[in-house]
């Protein structure tokens, strides 16, 4: 069952955040939901069609909430003092490296899709519209 799933991933990586998140979490779970997941098509969509320049504000958008959310959660990760959590933390630094890491791709992929919508030539490009 995914709930026993859940547990076992919590007591692996000592992540209590899964098991009861704390409301500023919750709030990141619902924009997960409701803001995030509807990305997923769209972006999808642009990206295997390919030359869609209007990808480039949502992206961007997306992007950095995604990494503002996540250096919260690494920076809870790595400064909260788990000792009083009903559910076992990290409580040593190799126990948090090791929960960072679980977490980590989800902060470098949307900084990567940033990088691209900021600096790559095609999505940079302005098109220039015409005069009537």
């Amino acid at each position: 069952q995914l709930t026993d799933l859940l547990q076992q991933y919590a007591a692996a990586f000592r992540d209590p955040l899964m098991l009861q998140p704390p409301e500023w979490f919750k709030a990141f779970i619902y924009c997960e939901a409701f803001l995030q997941l509807p990305f997923f098509p769209i972006a999808a969509y642009a990206f295997l069609k390919g030359g869609c320049r209007w990808i480039r504000t949502p992206a961007i958008i997306y992007s950095t909430h995604v990494a503002t959310s996540l250096f919260a959660i690494l920076a809870h990760i790595l400064f909260h003092d788990f000792s009083k959590s009903e559910h076992a933390g990290p409580e040593t630094l190799r126990q948090r490296l090791v929960l960072l890491s679980i977490y980590l791709p989800y902060l470098l992929i949307p900084l990567l899709l940033l990088f691209t919508m900021l600096c790559n030539p095609h999505y940079k490009h302005v098109e220039k519209r015409k005069r009537k």
